[in-house]
C-alpha cells in the first residue's frame, strides 16, 4: 500500500511538471499532450489517485487505456510515457508473485561466485549475508545487509522439518545465513578460499538460530 502511494504521488508530480513544460509549445503536435495535461492538472488529487489505483490493480505495469478512460485522457502520449515509467520502476519491498521457488531459482545462479568479507558485487565476490541480500534484491524484495537484521526480517519458521524451500538459515547465533533449498539442502556463501555452492544443509536443529521465511513458502 505505501509503494502504491508513493507511485501515485510521483505520478502526480510527473503530470503536473508535463502540463507546466508542454503549454508553451505552439505546435500542433504538442496540442493534443498540452490538452491532455491541463485535463489531469484540473484532476483533484483524490479522483486522480482513486482511478490510477483501479487501473494498476496491484499490477507493476497499468492498463493505460482503463486508467486514461478513467480521467478521461482517451490515448495521450503525455500518460502513455508515465506508464512506462512507472513500469521501468523498482518493486522495493513488494513481493507479488514471488515465492521460495523463485528464491532458490535465482539464488542457483550465483554458483561459483567467490566469498569474500563484505562483498555484495558478484563480479567480485559476496559473503553470506550480502549473497542472500542480492537474491531477494534480484526479485524486488529489500533486505537489510547484515545477518543480525536479516534474521529479523519475514516470519519465524518453528524447526528445521518445517522449513521450505527459499527460507532463511541462520546458525550459530547469527553468525552465518544460507537459503534452504529443500530435501536437506542449502545453498550459501561460506568461508574465504570457497565459493558460493549447493551442500548438505550442515545446519542442524541444535545450531540454528533461527528460520525466517521472507516470502511464501516454495514446494517441498
Amino acid at each position: 500500500m505505501t509503494e502504491a502511494i508513493g507511485r501515485i504521488h510521483s505520478i502526480e508530480s510527473m503530470l503536473q511538471q508535463l502540463s507546466q513544460g508542454v503549454r508553451p509549445q505552439a505546435s500542433s503536435a504538442s496540442t493534443t499532450t498540452s490538452d491532455a495535461a491541463g485535463t489531469v492538472s484540473s484532476t483533484d488529487s483524490a479522483s486522480f489517485a482513486q482511478a490510477l489505483s483501479s487501473a494498476v490493480g496491484g499490477s507493476a505495469t497499468p492498463d493505460v487505456s482503463q486508467l486514461s478512460s478513467s480521467l478521461g485522457l482517451g490515448g495521450s502520449a503525455a500518460l502513455s510515457g508515465i506508464a512506462g515509467a512507472l513500469s521501468s520502476a523498482g518493486t522495493g519491498t513488494a513481493t507479488g508473485a514471488v515465492t521460495g521457488d523463485a528464491v532458490v531459482a535465482d539464488a542457483k545462479k550465483y554458483v561459483g561466485v567467490p566469498y569474500v568479507w563484505g562483498g555484495t558485487n558478484p563480479a567480485v565476490g559476496m559473503d553470506c549475508s550480502g549473497f542472500v541480500q542480492r537474491v531477494f534484491k534480484d526479485l524486488g524484495v529489500d533486505l537489510p545487509r547484515v545477518v543480525s537484521d536479516q534474521m529479523r526480517q519475514g516470519t519465524p519458521v518453528a524447526s528445521l522439518a518445517q522449513a521450505k524451500p527459499g527460507d532463511l538459515l541462520v546458525s550459530f547465533g547469527g553468525e552465518h545465513i544460507s537459503i534452504y533449498l529443500g530435501n536437506g539442502k542449502a545453498i550459501d556463501a561460506p568461508v574465504p578460499g570457497q565459493t558460493i555452492q549447493i551442500r548438505n544443509a550442515w545446519e542442524q536443529q541444535s545450531n540454528l538460530t533461527a528460520i525466517r521465511r521472507i516470502v511464501p513458502a516454495g514446494g517441498s
